[in-house]
């Protein structure tokens, strides 16, 4: 089932599935906060551009600082045509054992052209979400820091038989910009 404002604003609350905690959509410039049935994210300051200057290749289960530049501190940044950049969400998640997210895509940013793959908060998972922004255009696309970023669905259902936590995920209790792991 799908959770609603009142369900969200619940486990927030009392569960601290999500903090800071932000109890309506504020519009000022690109929106965050509760929505009807999701939760608008922020994406922080500090972001990480792909780059190929370097000429590393993208490999997950070596993945290296040398295909990226980072940008920290800066109120936006520009990602190039046919590009990406990855930032950390300015909210820590704690998932309850039944519950588990699904991140989706602004409408704003998506009608510029900007993807935010699809990326799952799995029950029991807590951390910043570090988050993908993809540029499919051949301009580039600004991106505004402390801004509305994502939004994020809940889902809850049964409790599982083993939770993220409970398996010792690799991402488990991450902060910041964390980079592709291999286990």
């Amino acid at each position: 089932m799908i959770l609603n404002d009142k369900q969200i604003k619940k486990l927030a609350v009392e569960q601290e599935m999500i903090s800071p905690f932000v109890n309506e959509s504020v519009a000022k410039g690109i929106s965050h906060g509760l929505n009807s049935f999701g939760y608008d994210l922020r994406c922080g300051s500090e972001f990480k551009i792909f780059t190929n200057i370097k000429g590393a290749t993208a490999d997950p289960k070596n993945f290296s600082e040398d295909n990226f530049i980072t940008v920290k501190g800066e109120d936006s940044i520009l990602i190039p045509p046919n590009s990406f950049a990855l930032a950390s969400s300015l909210e820590y998640f704690k998932m309850p054992r039944n519950v588990t997210g699904l991140v989706t895509a602004k409408s704003s940013y998506a009608r510029c052209g900007l993807g935010t793959p699809p990326t799952v908060l799995e029950a029991g998972w807590s951390g910043n979400l570090v988050l993908e922004f993809s540029n499919h255009t051949s301009n580039q696309i600004r991106l505004y820091a402390n801004s509305g970023a994502a939004q994020i669905l809940f889902f809850q259902g049964e409790q599982p038989a083993v939770s993220y936590a409970d398996r010792n995920g690799k991402y488990q209790g991450q902060t910041g910009i964390t980079l592709a792991k291999f286990k």
